[in-house]
């Protein structure tokens, strides 16, 4: 049987509070009023009862529209009305295939499904239990799992980010995540303290914010600082020398830093990887009794000569 379409005032219908979608930028809303202006709503919104309102479990988008339009009635589907764990589920369900959909606002309200599944259960839901109330992958419940783990001061200054206008945006969750993974690895390598470790996360969200540090992805060179210094290349002095130089120069960047420390040392433990690899095919040639063809026995001619010349210095 099909769904029945009511008409209902706007005025009649609340948002959900569970609602992850905490965003509505300005933009989007003003293009969608355009075409709900030109053409109506052509998707009903879908609500349940509760008292004498209702609420929305999927199209407040197009329910803001109406009110600032003036429609006197919007078109909806009204179903039974859910508990509280069934509520944030389904509001999981109905949008985690729609875009733009941000994601610290989404693990704000994973937080909430959590609670709700722990009050029935008495006890947390494991992650692939969780991504299946969430209707989310289990790699998408870890990222969010890590935003909840940022100090509140981070997931605030995410939020006033995110209510800019996209044009706008600077700091991304990927920006933050990136920062903190990095400084807290130094932290277990045992090159900065708490106190540091927040004060490099700082710095770099800084660097990134004032485009200092272009790539999201530039902190991990810091991971690449630290395993050489496991690894007795690179001096412990000299890592916590240009830790110290990014946390206190404003213009000093992970690339700099990186050059500075280990960009030589990580250079030439590639080479060294590669050479061992190259000694055992070659081993295996000479165990196979092969006669080198023409092509290889000049390519290996050429890397004597290169040999010689890296090698002449020692």
């Amino acid at each position: 049987m099909a769904d029945v379409v009511t008409l209902l005032p706007p005025s009649k219908i609340q948002r959900n509070e569970d609602n992850p979608r905490l965003i509505f930028r300005k933009g989007d809303l003003e293009a969608l009023e355009k075409s709900i202006k030109e053409q109506g709503i052509l998707v009903p919104l879908t609500v349940f009862k509760a008292g004498r309102a209702y609420h929305l479990l999927d199209g407040e988008r197009r329910w803001r529209c109406a009110i600032k339009l003036g429609m006197a009635h919007v078109p909806v589907i009204i179903q039974p009305r859910p508990e509280r764990l069934q509520n944030i589920m389904m509001m999981f369900a109905i949008h985690h295939t729609r875009k733009d959909w941000d994601p610290l606002p989404t693990a704000l309200k994973l937080q909430d499904l959590e609670k709700e599944f722990q009050k029935r259960n008495s006890r947390r839901p494991t992650e692939a239990e969780l991504a299946g109330l969430a209707s989310l992958s289990r790699g998408e419940i870890r990222r969010l799992r890590k935003l909840l783990n940022l100090p509140e001061s981070y997931r605030t200054e995410l939020l006033q980010e995110l209510n800019k206008p996209r044009s706008e945006q600077i700091l991304t969750v990927d920006h933050v995540l990136e920062a903190t993974t990095a400084a807290s690895l130094l932290r277990s390598r045992e090159l900065v303290d708490e106190k540091t470790e927040d004060e490099l996360r700082r710095a770099i969200i800084q660097k990134f914010k004032r485009g200092i540090i272009k790539n999201t992805v530039s902190p991990r060179k810091l991971a690449r600082i630290a395993r050489a210094v496991t690894r007795d290349e690179v001096p412990r002095d000299v890592a916590k020398r240009v830790i110290r130089e990014l946390i206190d120069s404003p213009s000093y960047d992970i690339d700099s830093a990186f050059r500075d420390s280990v960009e030589k040392v990580d250079f030439e433990h590639g080479i060294e990887q590669q050479a061992g690899r190259l000694i055992e095919v070659l081993d295996e040639h000479l165990r196979r009794a092969y006669q080198p063809s023409p092509i290889l026995a000049r390519r290996l001619k050429e890397l004597v000569g290169v040999l010689r010349k890296v090698l002449s210095g020692l």
